[in-house]
This record gives structure tokens, C-alpha cells and sequence, in this order.
């Protein structure tokens, strides 16, 4: 009966130290794919991307094995002008009609702790696939009202437009776009 008892709680133990997969919580609107970008060096051009989808793995006890893949619907373009999103989807900045989407599938999660990691990954956008890497910072994880468990992470990272092919010149104070990513996960 010990021995039962022993490989219960062996069993228990391990698989709630599994990794788990998380999806994306567009539907609730509780994650964000935004950028800010100078404008000519005076002020801020923020904007944010309203569709996306995706998924991510990522396990407590065992954080460098976590893992996260995004699909952004780059037509889904908003900075609250409708001009300037013309303009940003066109064939100067993003072409959406030849590059509808922009993927970021990671290569490897980095902890460097109080909740702080490195997340190194492939993006891909405007056709050109790149390395970049993310400062992740963990808000939280727990128990939700609905029964299920939510994980959150906020992440940013910054890299020039002309190493994804975009080389309209804004001046150059311009040349570099930031991206702040804040990500709720559902497990499933």
C-alpha cells in the first residue's frame, strides 16, 4: 500500500510538472501586438496589429524548455488613422497584398530570474526572416473565474526596418521599431 501510495504521488507530482501548452486569448482581448515607431525624430507613432493568433509552451519547473509561435494578420494594421494605415500597408512599408502575415516562431527561452528571460526566435516579416531576441518579463499565473488557468508574460524588442527589407527613409531618427508584446495565455 506505501509503494501505491509513493507511485501516486510520484505520478501526481510529475504531471503537474509537465510542461503545459497555452493559447493566445485573442478572443478576450487579453493580449496585445503593438509597435511605436519615431516620427521624424519629434514624436511617437504608435500602432497596434488587431488579429493575431498563436501558442505557447511553457513549463514552471523547467522554463528554458518553454517555446512560443505567433501568426500576425499584418492587413490588420491600426495606428487610428486611416491614411497613415494606407500608407503602412502598402508597398513603402509592410505590403501587406504580397505579405499578409508576419511569424515569430522562438529557438530558445533564456531565464534569468525574478521572472526575467530572454526569448530568442525567427521573425519573419515583409518576407525576410531574421533572428531577434525579446526581453520577457513574467506578470503571473494562476487559477481563473471560469475554471481554468491563465499564464501572462510582457515582452519588447526593437530592430531596424531595412534588415526586413522596409527602406523608406523617415529621416534618421526613424529607423528603428520597437515592439511591446503582452501575452495571456489559456491552458489548454
Amino acid at each position: 500500500m506505501k509503494k501505491l501510495a509513493v507511485l501516486l504521488f510520484a505520478t501526481l507530482i510529475g504531471a503537474t510538472a509537465q510542461a503545459a501548452e497555452y493559447k493566445i486569448d485573442t478572443k478576450g482581448a487579453h493580449a496585445f501586438v503593438q509597435f511605436r515607431i519615431k516620427h521624424l525624430g519629434y514624436s511617437w507613432l504608435y500602432g497596434r496589429f488587431d488579429k493575431f493568433d498563436g501558442s505557447f509552451v511553457y513549463d514552471e519547473a523547467k522554463p528554458e524548455a518553454s517555446s512560443i509561435q505567433v501568426t500576425v494578420d499584418t492587413t490588420s494594421l491600426n495606428s487610428n488613422h486611416a491614411e497613415r494605415d494606407k500608407h503602412l500597408r502598402g508597398e513603402d512599408f509592410l505590403n501587406v497584398s504580397k505579405f499578409p502575415t508576419a511569424t515569430f516562431k522562438s529557438t530558445s527561452f533564456e531565464p534569468k530570474g525574478d521572472g526575467k528571460a530572454l526569448l530568442k526566435g525567427d521573425l519573419t516579416l515583409h518576407g525576410v526572416t531574421k533572428p531577434i531576441t525579446i526581453d520577457v518579463e513574467e506578470i503571473g499565473g494562476g487559477k481563473d473565474p471560469w475554471g481554468g488557468y491563465r499564464q501572462g508574460f510582457t515582452g519588447k524588442t526593437e530592430f531596424k526596418l531595412k534588415d526586413f527589407g522596409i527602406d523608406y527613409d523617415l529621416g534618421p531618427a526613424s529607423q528603428t521599431v520597437e515592439m511591446i508584446l503582452d501575452v495571456e495565455g489559456i491552458r489548454q
